[in-house]
């Protein structure tokens, strides 16, 4: 059983597919679903994975496969999974999103905590090109490989690569590179109440932090994800 915003996502997804043969970018899918953030959509995202509905695709920009739909939305004869491949080059040009045509090289600055916070990043480990379809304008990104389990259920595993947009500012419900006391980084979801913040895990075995607000500090928004099999 889906809810009604996976049902209207996985709707939105599938006729954008059949009507453009690609599918809608983050930013799509939230206005579509008039959601505050992408994170939402992240999470509705891998809610339908979890579900069997679509499958993500590592390495191609927009890769969606969309493996079945619910009784509600299968029309008779009407539906074919498609699977995007936005960086194979025997692809028509004409397919290919504009954004995918194009790729960034990111300094990965070590590694960030999804459990118990480390130290704080500092050094420039290696690169990894970035579809140009997760950077923002002229925002500054950097990457970071994730080091445990603690977001899982939004969709972040141990090892994946994230791209994160630097900035020193967060939305409820933005997942954020923090900072704790100067000293410890940390990928949570950011909530301020008051004047305290909450950096709340996806994982039911941890616990939310909650913080006086001066003892955190935003290094960046998540924006992509990058992952290898």
């Amino acid at each position: 059983m889906l809810t009604k915003k996976q049902l209207d996502l996985l709707k939105f997804i599938n006729d954008r597919v059949q009507r453009d043969g690609v599918p809608p970018s983050f930013d799509e899918m939230k206005d579509a679903l008039d959601l505050r953030s992408k994170s939402g959509i992240h999470r509705l995202i891998t809610a339908l994975e979890e579900r069997g509905f679509i499958q993500r695709l590592a390495h191609r920009a927009r890769a969606i496969e969309i493996v079945k739909l619910p009784d509600a939305l299968d029309k008779k004869g009407g539906f074919q999974p498609r699977v995007i491949e936005g960086d194979k080059t025997d692809t028509p040009a004409a397919a290919i999103p504009v954004e995918a045509i194009h790729a960034m090289e990111l300094p990965v600055m070590g590694r960030i905590a999804a459990g118990t916070p480390i130290a704080a990043i500092s050094e420039v480990s290696h690169h990894v090109a970035v579809p140009g379809q997760m950077l923002s304008g002229q925002a500054h990104h950097y990457a970071l490989e994730v080091k445990g389990d603690s977001m899982i259920e939004a969709g972040i595993n141990d090892g994946d690569v994230v791209v994160i947009q630097e900035q020193n500012t967060a939305e409820n419900g933005d997942i954020v590179v923090a900072i704790v006391e100067d000293q410890e980084a940390t990928l949570k979801t950011f909530r301020r109440h008051g004047s305290s913040i909450a950096l709340e895990p996806a994982n039911a075995s941890y616990e939310t932090r909650v913080l006086p607000d001066h003892m955190v500090k935003v290094q960046g928004r998540l924006v992509g994800l990058i992952r290898s099999y």
